[in-house]
């Protein structure tokens, strides 16, 4: 049986270039509206009207039986909230992931925010750092696919990342990094071979070599990893009810070194501590 390729070629790889910057242009449009009192449908929106506005269209609709062009999930819930009329309050952590297809090509990424809250700092920080938390495992994740010979090397830096940052103030316990819910190869489509778990697995994974295109996304909570679906079919919520947190990069590797094709800089900024240079490609 044939089997396509997890490889793309260099001309595939630069054909991912655009529809990664309208991903990241559309979270960018985003990010300012995330505030006290803005319903997730009005974020879904702008995110929506950006991708439509470069040419693109959102691989999320693609996706059977979903008709937004994000997923925004709030405090309990980690990962796939659909956004409706739910109101952001004061504190909320809200993550938001968006992608978009241009021209038969895939982006995918995810950023996570603290809605600010002068009246319960405490709260704030918290949140706040299990942001930090994730948002650096992610880039940990990242870097390491700069050197690492096969795919479970960046779960064991995702996670060996996650438990020197500490316990969680919340659980006192490490940060729960979810099990079900992994990374996954991205090009023709959004979800492709092969998976990219966020821990420590004993399958070494495929080999990383020039052409492989990474979705690199932890999902961390400030308590346990058990997680339950909820009635919308959709939604995944903590079962202890403690906060959850998602960042996420479309990551190509190529003959150079690597390129993070949904950040404007190439992930200069976030894989500057661990001291790596992304690498563009012509």
């Amino acid at each position: 049986m044939f089997r396509k390729s997890i490889y793309k070629t260099p001309a595939q790889l630069r054909s991912m270039l655009e529809p990664g910057m309208i991903t990241a242009a559309a979270l960018d449009a985003v990010r300012p509206l995330v505030r006290a009192g803005v319903t997730t449908a009005e974020l879904d929106a702008v995110a929506e009207r950006t991708i439509v506005d470069r040419g693109a269209e959102s691989n999320f609709q693609l996706v059977r039986g979903y008709r937004h062009t994000t997923c925004i999930s709030v405090n309990e819930q980690v990962v796939h909230g659909i956004p409706g009329d739910r109101v952001l309050e004061p504190g909320d952590i809200v993550s938001i992931d968006c992608g978009a297809q241009f021209k038969g090509w895939n982006g995918d990424s995810a950023v996570t925010f603290v809605v600010p809250d002068p009246t319960r700092p405490d709260l704030v920080a918290r949140r706040e750092e299990l942001s930090r938390v994730t948002e650096g495992s992610m880039w940990a994740g990242i870097a390491a696919m700069a050197s690492a010979s096969h795919i479970g090397d960046l779960g064991a830096a995702i996670q060996q990342y996650i438990e020197a940052q500490g316990p969680s103030e919340v659980s006192g316990e490490p940060y729960g990094i979810l099990r079900e819910y992994v990374g996954h190869g991205i090009g023709r489509k959004m979800h492709e071979a092969p998976s990219v778990f966020n821990y420590r697995t004993p399958d070494a994974g495929a080999e990383i070599r020039p052409g492989l295109v990474l979705a690199i996304e932890p999902m961390v909570t400030a308590g346990g990893e058990a997680t339950f679906v909820e009635d919308d079919d959709w939604t995944v919520s903590t079962i202890d009810g403690s906060d959850g947190s998602h960042w996420e990069h479309s990551v190509a590797r190529h003959e150079g070194g690597i390129w993070v094709l949904t950040a404007a800089d190439g992930g200069a900024a976030g894989l500057a501590p661990f001291g790596i240079t992304p690498v563009p490609f012509a």
